[in-house]
């Protein structure tokens, strides 16, 4: 390889100064404006709050969803450069979600970081990316998080016109004593907005069971009455009511009147929220609560929004304060997901969770994810959803001076990339692992020692590449090796990443174990072009199959120790979608945990008009919320349980599939959930606890 002024791997992660940032944190507190700026619109957890930076840095999109050219990328950047001076004074207005673990549970001084929340030695907070290196260098702060991106799902939504679901969607013998969920809450965090006037919705008087939607996009109501969630807008019950009631003089939808940042046709909120707790739901007598994650329409400006794991922290603690407040309990659905971190239960937003659901009457169900599709249906040529399944390899590097080589595909086709592929590899911290990329149609780059980094080395078409090979990470004491590929971001055009089969090297330098997992993070949802008969913008690079590994794939979110995870069971053909994310976590724990309904799911079709009022739908993020009403009726019979307790008693009450036994399966969990056998069990629990 022809010899570079680049700057080589140094032999300390960044300095003293930023030794306590996230590797991707570190880019972004290195990056100018003109990239952070352009960086918001692909990063979940980074947001311009300035009119002028926004003006002057053009938003990069398309029209529709078309193919992107370079010409169309260098067209945008025509405009002159704005001077680095005048940008460097609105630095200050690119903003990020993060994380801080700090060695105290007092609260930080606000002089050095504003608090938005904090969970025992894990607080949040929205910080300039100016102040990241204060922040870090402070001996207070342990180790600095950036915000996971939350993905926009994508179950397969059927075009066939379908009548309303069968009634009840449970049956059990305890309706007297569950009541349908009378006195129990159910939570629904998700996107594409809450059809709240939706006829499944409706009680006997005509007015909508949702207590409260918080969207945490808008700006048209007052934020929550809390100094904690003082950003987005709360639609109180008595707002959506009088909605509902003013929408027949004024002869538009209700959903017109008060308006969501979100109003999606076939709204995933709203099928969700109509599984679990619609009139012909699961628990059809529960009040609903919901909470709106600012993910827009990819055709909008993601520059002004957050959408990450602070916001998820931020949206389960409004709704356990609002049970807590009502003196209900309550049982949470989330069917979104992060790919991100060690599928340990380390991360975070793992914790933040974990430590919410030790309080007694408050449950959390995660979708598994819809990454469990290895390879293509061949009798099926319009199958790309292997695609979104290729996201996990593993193996064991035998002896010192071995090496394995990863296959990672970043897609073409023509197509410009210009999303930041993130590669992750966890391995044991008795071992040391050398790390060594080879992009496409190029020679190896320089190899990368344990505590060593490559920071924005700039590859000769362009585009960037950084890698960082860390020991004892501060979440879990494991060794990881971040690779993060990306774009050129500035002036005078857009470069983006190399299409092709990049290489990674791993070889073993001291080796005791040698195991290692390894994750591809999925890319904000862009346009990138077509693939074959259809537009894929979205997950754009994935292992090959001689990498991939067919296990593993359950999202980082699920991977908490104390949260529900839900597989997606056909249960027409009593086996589990082939797209249903498999366990088991990094640190061999059984997640999934159970499997429940969810292909071809009738429900609510949200914002498509009274005369088109359900649509079927599959995915983990149907399943998900079936369990999530179920627990609600556990929590109708017994409102004092604990996450913990739900959790075992859906583990032990679960059934087999045919030709199965009872133990757990990297597909399946622990079986089948049997709602009646659940509530049973919530009941004798409560019947024991009378007696005491």
């Amino acid at each position: 390889m022809a010899k570079s002024k680049r700057p080589r791997p140094r032999a300390s992660l960044l300095g003293q100064n930023l030794r306590a940032l996230q590797p991707k944190l570190r880019m972004i507190a290195n990056g100018d404006a003109t990239v952070n700026a352009i960086r918001a619109e692909m990063s979940a957890a980074v947001k311009v709050t300035n009119s002028r930076l926004l003006a002057k840095i053009p938003q990069i999109r398309g029209e529709g969803h078309e193919a992107l050219s370079k010409a169309d990328f260098r067209e945008v950047f025509k405009r002159k450069a704005p001077k680095p001076t005048h940008l460097k004074m609105l630095t200050g207005q690119v903003m990020t979600n993060v994380f801080i673990h700090t060695t105290t549970s007092d609260t930080l001084p606000p002089k050095l970081v504003k608090e938005s929340g904090r969970r025992g030695r894990i607080a949040k907070a929205m910080v300039s990316i100016d102040d990241l290196p204060r922040l870090a260098n402070d001996k207070r702060v342990r180790f600095v998080e950036l915000g996971e991106p939350l993905k926009t799902p994508q179950p397969i939504v059927s075009n066939a016109t379908v009548g309303a679901p069968t009634t009840p969607r449970v049956k059990t013998t305890s309706a007297a004593r569950h009541k349908g969920g009378k006195d129990v809450i159910i939570g629904i965090i998700d996107v594409q907005g809450f059809d709240f006037a939706h006829p499944d919705f409706l009680d006997a008087q005509g007015n909508t069971r949702f207590l409260s939607i918080w969207d945490q996009g808008s700006d048209t109501r007052n934020s929550p009455d809390n100094a904690q969630f003082n950003y987005g807008a709360e639609f109180t019950q008595a707002h959506l009511n009088a909605a509902i009631k003013g929408a027949k003089a004024a002869r538009v939808p209700a959903t017109e009147l008060e308006r969501q940042s979100q109003r999606e046709p076939e709204s995933h909120g709203t099928h969700v929220a109509s599984i679990a707790a619609g009139n012909r739901g699961v628990c059809p007598n529960a009040s609903i609560a919901a909470v709106l994650i600012d993910i827009p329409p990819e055709d909008m400006d993601r520059r002004k929004s957050f959408y990450d794991s602070t916001r998820l922290a931020d949206a389960v603690d409004y709704l356990v304060a609002l049970a807590r407040k009502r003196r209900k309990p309550i049982s949470i659905n989330v069917s979104l997901g992060t790919n991100g971190h060690a599928h340990d239960m380390s991360s975070a937003i793992n914790r933040w969770i974990d430590a919410v659901v030790n309080e007694p009457g408050v449950s959390i169900a995660v979708a598994a994810g819809n990454s469990g599709q290895a390879r293509a249906d061949t009798t099926d040529p319009n199958d790309y959803g292997w695609l979104m399944g290729q996201i996990h390899a593993s193996g064991r590097i035998p002896k010192a001076g071995l090496n394995v080589e990863l296959e990672w595909v970043v897609v073409g086709n023509g197509v410009l990339d210009i999303s930041e592929n993130e590669f992750e590899l966890w391995y044991g911290p008795q071992d040391r692992f050398t790390v060594q990329l080879r992009p496409p149609g190029m020679d190896w780059l320089e190899e990368v020692e344990p505590g060593q980094f490559v920071e924005n080395r700039h590859l000769p078409d362009g585009s960037f590449v950084s890698i960082y090979n860390e020991l004892y990470h501060s979440a879990n004491g494991a060794n990881t090796i971040s690779i993060y590929l990306s774009p050129q971001l500035s002036q005078p055009a857009v470069i983006g990443v190399r299409a092709g089969t990049w290489l990674v090297r791993i070889r073993g330098k001291e080796v005791r174990d040698g195991s290692f997992h390894a994750w591809i993070e999925r890319d904000d949802p862009q346009t990138i072009g077509p693939l074959g008969p259809k537009s894929m913008w979205r997950f754009p690079s994935y292992f090959s199959d001689k990498t991939n590994v067919d296990e593993s794939s359950v999202s980082s979110l699920a991977c908490g120790e104390r949260i529900v995870s839900v597989a997606n069971l056909d249960e027409s053909r009593r086996l589990i979608n082939i797209s249903s994310s498999q366990g088991p976590t990094r640190d061999g724990r059984s997640k999934p945990d159970v499997a429940a309904p969810g292909t071809g799911i009738v429900a609510a079709k949200g914002f498509a008009g009274a005369n088109d009022l359900w649509v079927s739908m599959t995915g983990t993020s149907m399943a998900c919320p079936y369990v999530a009403g179920v627990v609600g009726l556990m929590l109708a019979v017994q409102p004092n349980l604990t996450a913990a307790q739900i959790r075992g008693i859906l583990l032990r009450t679960s059934r087999p599939l045919p030709g199965n036994d009872y133990n757990w399966r990297k597909d399946a969990g622990f079986g089948v959930l049997d709602p009646e056998a659940a509530i049973q069990d919530a009941i004798v629990i409560n019947q024991r606890r009378d007696r005491t």
